[in-house]
């Protein structure tokens, strides 16, 4: 239960006269969400913890699924089945648990698979070192404290989530591609992947335009011959145009 709900209980029992929480406008908080890892603080992390550890196999898990926390926690090897195209990992999502749960089946990556190699052959593939399933909330600190250890502080296990749906855009994959893989209820929550991806794209393009050329010898350097050789001209038809002034007879002045 929020504050402002419980100021709402005490107005109903009289409590208080009213919800001040309901008076207070928010502040204006600017932000971006939660951060979305780059290739140098993935690179970053696995450089710090090496496969075999629990920190890399969570990361690996989370990057290469773009599972949620909640559901991370659950996966292990009787989630996964064989199939004529390899192995998939599938299961169902918590956050639409009220819907029945909607349904992932996703082949594994072959670096993901490396690394359920290394793991036991029952319970879940994050399980503390009891054999127990890890909770959300413990995962999500370890994760933090894995991140701050590793040098990447700004980095949280939701941000691999994220950095899975960024790394399928960049690859090219459309919004229905990468909902299928991380289980997003809809398209426009993917979306904006698709957009951000594709604006690094057009730069590219751009840039390699602007660096062909196409405008033949406009380049700096030409730039500069182009401007004093029509500037000498200029010179040159101006001195015509002075001798023409210059009536007959008559000589420029010295002074």
């Amino acid at each position: 239960m929020g504050v402002g709900q419980l100021f709402d209980l005490a107005v109903e029992l009289e409590w208080m006269e009213s919800n001040p929480v309901r008076a207070t406008k928010p502040f204006d908080v600017e932000s971006n969400g939660i951060n979305t890892w780059s290739e140098t603080e993935i690179a970053k992390f696995f450089d710090h913890d090496q496969a075999g550890q629990i920190a890399h196999t969570a990361a690996t898990l989370m990057l290469y699924t773009g599972v949620a926390l909640v559901d991370a926690i659950k996966l292990g090897r009787f989630g996964t089945k064989q199939t004529e195209g390899g192995e998939r990992l599938v299961y169902r999502r918590q956050k639409t648990r009220k819907k029945n749960g909607q349904l992932v089946s996703i082949p594994v990556h072959p670096d993901l698979r490396e690394v359920i190699d290394r793991l036991p052959d029952s319970g879940t593939f994050l399980q503390t070192r009891f054999g127990k399933q890890r909770s959300p909330d413990g995962l999500g600190n370890d994760m933090s404290k894995w991140c701050n250890r590793a040098g990447v502080p700004a980095c949280s296990a939701h941000g691999l989530r994220k950095a899975c749906a960024r790394r399928l855009a960049e690859a090219g994959a459309s919004a229905p591609e990468i909902q299928a893989i991380t289980g997003h209820k809809t398209l426009s929550e993917v979306q904006r992947y698709i957009a951000e991806a594709n604006r690094e794209v057009m730069a590219d393009s751009g840039m390699a335009k602007l660096i062909a050329r196409p405008n033949g010898e406009q380049t700096l350097a030409n730039l500069i011959d182009t401007f004093a050789k029509n500037y000498g001209n200029q010179l040159k038809i101006n001195d015509k145009y002075m001798t023409l002034a210059i009536p007959e007879g008559l000589e420029p002045s010295t002074c």
